[in-house]
């Protein structure tokens, strides 16, 4: 599929690459390089990878562009994707200082850098990280923690002023023809609404908001007018930090049966699953075909810690669910009206 009217095309499936910074657990090189050789192989007429600085502190970047280079992959072959707003710094202590208990047996530090100058630096380091590969997607990294950290209205202000000064900064590496296309990753869609209100985007990555679990009806609308608009979507974190597939993190918390809130996502859960076995689907089939049939979706950013996960994911993508499990998912209140509607609407 083309990404909006960049011209750029890609696959369904693009490969996240946060395990390739110790997310949740570190993980030898060997098994690392199998990831990225199997997400090459599963999209042999291109494939599209994403990282970020702030994915283990550099060391995805670092990981993948050794990986690229070890298994002599041509660089007219893939799309790098790199979310800037991260870069590295000296690790002090015995643990970084960013996102506690998330990476694991890091070297090095990550500071948030949103500015002009910040965003252009972590642009160089990360094409640096990349050992000979460069990023052609670039995009600002999760501006909504950054304009949660305001302190006041006006500090908020400054700080969106930071995100605009940084995308002045894209603008300028793109009119260089130093990158092809620029967009936003973020977890809060009315952020990316907000920051395409006064920067016009390329495409955008939504995070951990458009999923089969939550779909609010007003980004739906949202969608529906970038659609419109050429602007490209990639739909991303669809599985909840991999809760929806069975795991113990929900948007990189872990959950316990202690509170009413983890309880009612474990109690929707088991009610996904028990659908899905009776339909015989795969769970992660069932969010990703939800995920991916959306209004102006042109990819999916799936991570994977496993290659037999990422060949299984990658036929999820080119493999539709028939109308009849979306209606069971609509009669037992797992996805809403509007949502069955356009799909049985699409698949005529």
């Amino acid at each position: 599929m083309k990404l909006g009217k960049t011209g750029l095309q890609v696959p369904t499936m693009v490969f996240g690459t946060s395990s390739l910074g110790n997310l949740y657990e570190a993980r030898s090189y060997e098994q690392k390089l199998d990831l990225v050789r199997t997400s090459i192989e599963c999209f042999p007429n291109g494939a599209v990878l994403d990282s970020a600085g702030k994915y283990g502190a550099g060391l995805a970047l670092e990981t993948l562009g050794q990986a690229l280079h070890d298994l002599n992959v041509s660089k007219d072959n893939i799309l790098i994707s790199n979310k800037l707003a991260w870069r590295r710094a000296p690790l002090i202590g015995k643990e970084p200082t960013f996102e506690k208990d998330v990476w694991k047996d890091l070297k090095y530090d990550a500071v948030q850098d949103i500015s002009y100058q910040g965003i252009l630096q972590c642009f160089e380091e990360g094409n640096s990280l990349l050992k000979g590969f460069e990023s052609q997607l670039v995009s600002i990294h999760d501006p909504d923690e950054y304009l949660d950290q305001a302190s006041s209205p006006k500090d908020y202000e400054k700080c969106f002023q930071d995100i605009l000064e940084g995308y002045a900064a894209l603008d300028e590496l793109k009119q260089a023809g130093k990158v092809k296309a620029i967009g936003v990753g973020s977890k809060s869609w009315e952020v990316i609404q907000k920051i395409h209100s006064h920067f016009k985007l390329d495409w955008v990555m939504i995070a951990n908001s458009m999923t089969i679990y939550d779909h609010p009806v007003e980004l739906f609308e949202y969608m529906k007018q970038l659609e419109k608009e050429g602007v490209g979507i990639v739909n991303s974190a669809v599985f909840h930090s991999g809760f929806l597939v069975g795991g113990e993190h929900f948007d990189y918390q872990k959950l316990s049966l202690d509170d009413a809130e983890s309880q009612k996502k474990f109690k929707w859960r088991e009610q996904l699953f028990a659908l899905c076995k009776a339909s015989e689907i795969d769970p992660a089939h069932a969010c990703i075909q939800f995920a991916l049939q959306l209004p102006g979706v042109n990819s999916l950013a799936l991570n994977s810690t496993s290659s037999r996960r990422i060949q299984a994911n990658a036929k999820f993508c080119e493999t539709p669910i028939s109308n009849e499990f979306w209606i069971s998912c609509k009669e037992q209140g797992l996805i809403a009206d509007y949502v069955l509607d356009f799909k049985l609407n699409k698949a005529e």
